[in-house]
């Protein structure tokens, strides 16, 4: 990769991996829903302020709208909101690495619908490695049988597996799009449906009072949206799906860092071991 691309790779890496610490503080306050529909609201306004300056070329074609609200719906408001679910019942850290399994997803679904990014009997071997590790990390809290922690591990992973299938959906059927209209579209998208089940999801609807809450959800609109979004798209066409989100890499040293030294959360050895047999499956996916 460019240097341009590593440098945007790394602000993506610390834009996202910040993420989960910032979804463990505001859902202690809001429903998931609603901490959803108000991030994607403010990054929607952060990018309509970045579309005005940079007055990129829209789409013309009805198919490729089509795919970017389908975008909207499969890469961003469903696998926001089973995560924010998902860290009602775990720690962060633990969100963290379990989001970087999605290039294991990614490996398989590229293969079976990208021509250019075939599996290879290396990427297999990394694939087990990194299954083993998330059974590590599900040990933690299925000892004590199934609970709801296991549960919002398992929605978390769900949620990997919608980022994995989007980001090949993506390269396949939004060619040639800029990464602002890119972004833009998928997030008016995502959050105007986000706020007509948001009501109904969680009634009565509450909205934050504490100034942290309110800081956590611009952070999240418009560093782990507005901003990431941006760089993620761009990192898209430039380097493919594989090599974009192997930004995973990055996300369990940040989010376990900040939820361990933030939240006081525990570092035992399912963490240890099972980050550790993650980050080296996508190591091994991706070696020479």
């Amino acid at each position: 990769m460019k240097l341009k691309d590593w440098l945007a790779f790394a602000a993506l890496g610390l834009a996202w991996g910040s993420s989960f610490l910032w979804i463990k503080i505001a859902v202690a306050e809001v429903g998931p829903f609603t901490l959803v529909a108000l991030r994607l609201l403010f990054g929607v306004l952060g990018l309509l302020v970045v579309a005005g300056f940079k007055r990129p070329a829209w789409p013309v074609r009805g198919p490729v709208w089509r795919s970017l609200v389908i975008l909207g719906l499969i890469n961003t408001a469903i696998p926001f909101v089973l995560i924010s679910w998902g860290e009602l019942y775990i720690d962060s850290a633990v969100a963290a690495v379990l989001n970087s399994t999605v290039p294991l997803f990614t490996m398989i679904v590229a293969h079976l619908f990208l021509s250019d990014d075939r599996l290879t009997a290396m990427r297999l071997f990394g694939l087990l490695i990194g299954f083993v590790g998330v059974v590590v990390l599900l040990l933690r809290d299925l000892e004590g049988g199934f609970s709801g922690s296991a549960l919002g591990q398992g929605a978390v992973l769900l949620a990997a597996m919608f980022y994995a299938g989007s980001s090949v959906f993506a390269r396949r059927n939004a060619r040639g799009v800029s990464p602002t209209v890119h972004s833009l579209v998928p997030l008016i998208a995502a959050d105007a449906a986000l706020w007509l089940v948001t009501p109904f999801a969680e009634t009565p609807l509450t909205l934050p009072a504490l100034p942290l809450t309110w800081l956590a959800i611009a952070w999240l609109g418009l560093i782990g949206s507005c901003l990431a979004y941006l760089l993620y798209f761009y990192l898209l066409h430039s380097v493919g799906p594989t090599r974009t989100t192997l930004v995973t890499y990055v996300f369990p040293l940040v989010g376990v860092i900040l939820g361990v030294v933030f939240l006081n959360e525990l570092l035992d050895w399912n963490l240890l071991v099972g980050g550790g047999l993650v980050v080296g499956s996508i190591a091994v996916v991706n070696s020479r």
